[in-house]
């Protein structure tokens, strides 16, 4: 499989955080985007929007900017449920689906709802460390901060929201695109049985566990999943 590959980042981040995958495999061939309202792309949702609508809007980003042709869409958290979405409505137009720490339906907490609409910088922080698997090196977080700085506070509780109401667990054998799930086995965010769940109800899809990692785990162990995106796509 040569498509081109694009990542689709998760609630409060920006395509920035996919820097360690766009230096592996190349800006002719990887490219990152930045959901309405986030990083450097303006909004143009309302307040309150489903992962439907970031799935249109990203669509329209991968299509009509980029023009590229059959790409694999490639997504973390909520942009994993994007991914999702639009495997189950544009399928015929993608090369494949790449799935990283998500799930077919992303309940939140009450509590962090309520802290990211209150205290949405805090909650952040407090996302950030619960994404991350206990052996990792805490500075790693420094990473993903500075990467996130040019997103608006708010979008972290319309991101959640979105994920609140993410629910396509009935719909993934709808699903007939080549597959690929990672998920780091110490993921307390999306844990491993919500990647097993999705490898067991998509017909013929990979699944990749990766140890010492937990929802970032794009970011925890970069090395070892550009290694088996890039062994997928070659074996796809």
């Amino acid at each position: 499989m040569n498509h081109p590959i694009v990542f689709i980042h998760g609630s409060g981040d920006s395509a920035r955080i996919w820097r360690p995958q766009i230096d592996y495999f190349g800006t002719e061939r990887a490219f990152a985007i930045d959901l309405p309202g986030h990083g450097k792309r303006p909004d143009s949702l309302p307040e309150e929007v489903s992962v439907m609508d970031y799935a249109r809007a990203a669509h329209n980003t991968i299509f009509d900017e980029l023009q590229l042709d059959h790409p694999v869409v490639a997504g973390h958290s909520l942009g994993g449920a994007i991914a999702l979405a639009m495997g189950l409505e544009y399928g015929s137009e993608l090369g494949g689906l790449i799935l990283i720490g998500t799930g077919a339906r992303l309940r939140v907490h009450p509590d962090l709802l309520k802290g990211a609409r209150e205290t949405p910088q805090q909650t952040n922080l407090q996302m950030q460390r619960l994404a991350l698997a206990t052996t990792t090196d805490p500075a790693i977080l420094n990473g993903p901060a500075d990467e996130q700085a040019k997103t608006e506070p708010n979008m972290l509780y319309r991101d959640l929201t979105a994920c609140n109401i993410f629910d396509v667990m009935a719909r993934l054998d709808e699903i007939h695109l080549p597959t690929l799930i990672i998920c780091g086995t110490e993921d307390r965010l999306t844990p491993v049985k919500y990647s097993d769940y999705l490898h067991n109800h998509i017909a013929g899809s990979t699944l990749i566990t990766i140890p010492q990692a937990g929802h970032y785990v794009f970011r925890e162990q970069p090395e070892a999943v550009n290694k088996a995106i890039e062994e997928w796509m070659r074996e796809s």
